[in-house]
Formats: C-alpha cells, sequence, structure tokens
C-alpha cells in the first residue's frame, strides 16, 4: 500500500531532479524559483540560472561599395578589401582629419575616444561609409591574429572603394604595414548614431 508519506517524497524527489535539470541546462542570469508540494504548500526554493539575451546580428557580406551603401544602415555589414597606412605628414594631409570633430594629429594622437566603443584607432575610408563609422578590422598579415577597432574620421583621393587608410604617428611608421590584402573588416557602426543590430 502506498502511504501518502512516499507519495509527497515521490513529488519531491521529482520537484528536485527538474530544478537539478533547470540549472544545469540554465545560463547566466538568476531566477528564483518556488515550487508547492501536494498541500499547496511552499516547500521548495531554488535559484535557476538563465542564459542572457544574445543579440544576433545578421551579417551582410559585401564585395562591392554600392552594396555597402545600400545595407549599411539595415544589418552589420563584411567585406574583404584592401588596408594601407598613413601619417599626418603625408603628402597632402594638413594634419587634421577631414571628419568632425576633425582632431590635429600631428603630435601622434592616432587614437580617437568614443562614447560607446573607447579608445580606438582612426581610419580613412571611402566616402560611402559615413564618418563616425566603427569598422573591426581582422587578420593583418603582420601580425598573426591581429585586430583593431576603428573609426572613420578621415578621407583620402587614394583610398576608395574597399580601402581603408590606418593613422600612425608619422608617414615614416607606415612602412610596418605596407599594401595588405585579403583584409577583413566589419562595420559594427554605420555613422555616429547608428549601431547595427
Amino acid at each position: 500500500m502506498i502511504t501518502r508519506k512516499r507519495v509527497i517524497r515521490y513529488y519531491l524527489v521529482i520537484i528536485g531532479i527538474f530544478v537539478i535539470a533547470v540549472i544545469i541546462l540554465g545560463g547566466n542570469k538568476k531566477i528564483n524559483i518556488v515550487t508547492s508540494n501536494v498541500h499547496n504548500v511552499k516547500s521548495v526554493l531554488s535559484t535557476r540560472i538563465v542564459k542572457p539575451e544574445i543579440n544576433t546580428v545578421s551579417t551582410k557580406i559585401v564585395t562591392n561599395v554600392r552594396d555597402i551603401k545600400i545595407y549599411g544602415l539595415q544589418k552589420q555589414i563584411q567585406f574583404i578589401g584592401t588596408l594601407t597606412g598613413y601619417g599626418p605628414d603625408c603628402p597632402g594631409c594638413g594634419g587634421h582629419v577631414a571628419c568632425w570633430p576633425n582632431p590635429d594629429v600631428r603630435n601622434g594622437n592616432i587614437y580617437y575616444t568614443d562614447k560607446e566603443f573607447g579608445k580606438i584607432r582612426i581610419l580613412a575610408a571611402d566616402y560611402s561609409i559615413p564618418c563616425g563609422s566603427i569598422i573591426h578590422i581582422k587578420n593583418f598579415k603582420f601580425v598573426p591574429d591581429k585586430e583593431v577597432i576603428g573609426i572613420v574620421l578621415d578621407r583620402g583621393s587614394a583610398i576608395v572603394g574597399l580601402t581603408m587608410d590606418l593613422l600612425y604617428p608619422s608617414e615614416a611608421d607606415t612602412v610596418i604595414i605596407g599594401r595588405q590584402r585579403n583584409i577583413e573588416f566589419n562595420i559594427l557602426r554605420w555613422g555616429w548614431k547608428q549601431t547595427v543590430k
């Protein structure tokens, strides 16, 4: 004969197994779970861990400037292009970048402090990519697995299409980068205000 205590124990074991499974299969955020026994008395208090919401980004791989303009605001863009370097003392350079807030970069200041992304490198890009855009640059050839986050704050007559120009303290320092092809660029923010989601 099944007794009432056995039934209660059976339900508590089932509830305990359920709670353990929830904890194991969960993630990072804590949520309290309260369960009741067969007499509707709160009997088990446990903590469940839930994974935080992950913002999945759909990336559009593009191969030309026209597609950059079309998809720039809609989704994260990825493209393969060329990376070069320049200094504020390059021929035709005036020492200030072309985009607002037009910092003076003649003092060796190759970084910009962005409210959202922090201290990042200054880049020159094609006019199809708006000023203030944040670019994640991957797979430099001279430093394996090197990655840089940069902000488009400059333009240049030779910087057209799928080419980016990374600012260095002087033109002499750009020897280290040369002209690198097959570099992966990801646009993380389109212009000053639009973070790509």
